[in-house]
């Protein structure tokens, strides 16, 4: 019993090693347009990050994202995300090529991670290009996409169409920390 214990820990431990872990990510998002740029970020993106499997995961609260303007944040959370109704998005998937990444050499591996975005309560398939920077045992993920909000069921009254882009840059960037 107390081998199967002790080796059981081992693959515990083992398994807790690979993990990288962030609760203050970054998430943001920007759009042009003639009327106005929308721009926000959030900075209480959770994510964990397993460096021998390539599984990834985000989680933020929408009510995270801050605007420059308070008005466009509270039409953002009552008019189009609905964040009292759908208060979380995430993300869940895997980097394609985990071998390719040795974090015990410093250096930036390109990445793509594939897997299933919510938004709006709506999940899609994406695959999304980045960065894995590693500097001294330290990982930092980077990560640039584009969503259209039609895409997630996210209605935009025709009054301010003029007003919202019909794709959204989105900047992902997370410092993790070994678990």
């Amino acid at each position: 019993m107390i081998v199967i214990f002790a080796a059981l820990l081992c693959v515990f431990v083992s398994r807790a090693q690979d993990l990288f872990i962030t609760r203050h990510g970054q998430v943001s998002f920007f759009s042009r347009t003639p009327m106005e740029n929308i721009d926000a970020i959030n900075n209480e993106v959770s994510s964990v990050l397993n460096v021998k499997t390539g599984e990834l995961a985000f989680v933020l609260l929408v009510k995270g994202f801050h605007f420059e303007k308070a008005l466009m944040e509270e039409h953002f959370n009552e008019n189009y995300m609905e964040s009292d109704k759908i208060p979380k998005a995430s993300f869940k998937g895997k980097i394609v090529n985990p071998a390719a990444i040795d974090i015990t050499k410093d250096g930036t591996y390109a990445v793509t991670a594939d897997g299933e975005l919510t938004i709006h309560g709506i999940t899609k398939q994406v695959s999304i290009p980045g960065n894995l920077l590693v500097k001294a045992g330290q990982l930092q993920l980077q990560g640039k996409f584009t969503v259209a909000p039609k895409d997630y069921n996210i209605k935009i009254p025709s009054l301010v169409a003029d007003k919202i882009a019909a794709t959204m840059n989105v900047m992902v960037d997370c410092r993790y920390e070994k678990k």
